[in-house]
């Protein structure tokens, strides 16, 4: 059973007797980094003392190290693939989203099946062979059109990787099918998709949910939809979303709630920290500086013993401090991307550029799928 809300608060002394060193800021840090640099976990408590008062070079430092007893030393992956927004009709309603039309309004738009056919075989076209399809919650389609366009892609292309919806639509799907989540997830991979996004986390605290996508499903729905899907053999991918009014706090028990998901499941492959970007002036956001960006790429790879991987948005990121992330715990950078409607890009646009990339940032270039299933090194 997961602790969606764990209580979590950072007293000095605590963790002093905990760690068994002075209770001071350096020495704590100091002892905290060298614990997990020994193989132990790290605390939801020692993780926020990290978070608020931790030298975000030293916790680069040590969080660099703990990547490379996880991986070469020398090697970054990337995988290249197509987003397809098949509809941005959608009734959830999210406050900081740009790319939603109201269903019934006429503004928006459903692809075809055959639209999104010939969106693939561009991408095959730039080498991308694996597809992630997303879009809104559209009460127009119904579970028939999720499983025919799967089918259609399949027979089109039988060996592509589809990476598709999101765990508000399988909620969505269970409701107006009748059918159990684990029965909508089997019919979905029995269709062809491969894996499942973690994707609308954003901050999995109820209270920032209500503030950010009241329609949207809860913590606790958002957790079961990621673990039926991944006991259904739909491994998928973590992020957090953050730079709005989510606290300091929010910010572990989100990782926590990640964490504990692993450990129930084991299907989490990775984890990207995204930033909320402006879409709209109706959210307020903050901008989270160089610095922030860089202590939750290092925190996430020091807390998450259980997830073997930290990519880097080159698309959120851009280039320069995404080169930093690389050094700040990270291992993988997910571009290139080709299309992608929800997000003012900086990423990637092609293999060669993010290959180019990987070895500019003083790493070789190891291409890899959705699974992280290697392939070839590049001799770029």
């Amino acid at each position: 059973m997961i602790d969606l809300e764990p209580q979590i608060s950072v007293d000095l002394k605590e963790l002093a007797e905990q760690f068994n060193c002075a209770a001071d800021y350096i020495s704590l840090e100091n002892a905290i980094l060298g614990h997990v640099l020994s193989g132990n976990r790290l605390s939801n408590e020692a993780a926020l003392f990290l978070w608020r008062h931790g030298n975000f070079r030293n916790m680069g430092n040590a969080a660099f190290q703990v990547r490379n007893q996880k991986h070469d030393a020398n090697e970054v992956s990337y995988t290249a693939f197509r987003v397809v927004n098949y509809t941005n009709y959608c009734n959830i309603e999210c406050s900081f989203c740009s790319f939603m039309d109201e269903v019934g309004s006429g503004k928006g738009y459903t692809l075809s099946i055959d639209e999104i056919l010939k969106k693939i075989a561009e991408a095959i076209k730039f080498d991308s062979p694996q597809l992630f399809l997303q879009g809104g919650v559209n009460p127009d389609l119904p579970f028939d059109w999720y499983l025919n366009t799967l089918r259609a892609i399949r027979k089109e292309y039988p060996d592509l990787h589809i990476r598709a919806f999101s765990p508000v639509e399988a909620l969505y799907l269970e409701k107006i099918t009748g059918l159990t989540l684990a029965e909508v997830f089997t019919s979905l991979k029995e269709a062809g998709m491969n894996s499942f996004p973690g994707a609308g986390a954003e901050i999995l605290t109820d209270r920032m949910r209500d503030i950010l996508s009241p329609k949207k499903s809860s913590t606790s729905e958002w957790v079961r939809a990621m673990q039926t899907a991944q006991m259904s053999g739909l491994p998928g991918s973590s992020n957090i979303v953050w730079g709005s009014e989510e606290t300091d706090e929010e910010i572990i028990e989100h990782l926590h709630v990640l964490r504990s998901l692993q450990d129930t499941t084991g299907g989490v492959l990775s984890f990207v920290p995204w930033t909320f970007q402006a879409q709209t002036k109706k959210f307020r956001i903050r901008k989270v500086p160089s610095h922030e960006y860089l202590r939750m790429v290092a925190l996430a790879r020091l807390y998450f013993d259980n997830i073997d991987h930290i990519e880097i948005s080159i698309m959120v990121a851009g280039k320069q401090l995404g080169e930093l992330g690389l050094f700040w715990g990270g291992d993988d950078i997910n571009s290139p991307v080709i299309e992608e409607n929800v997000l003012r890009s900086f990423g990637l646009k092609s293999v060669q550029e993010a290959e180019k990339f990987i070895h500019d940032s003083g790493f070789v270039p190891v291409r890899r799928n959705f699974n992280f299933e290697r392939g070839k090194k590049s001799l770029v």
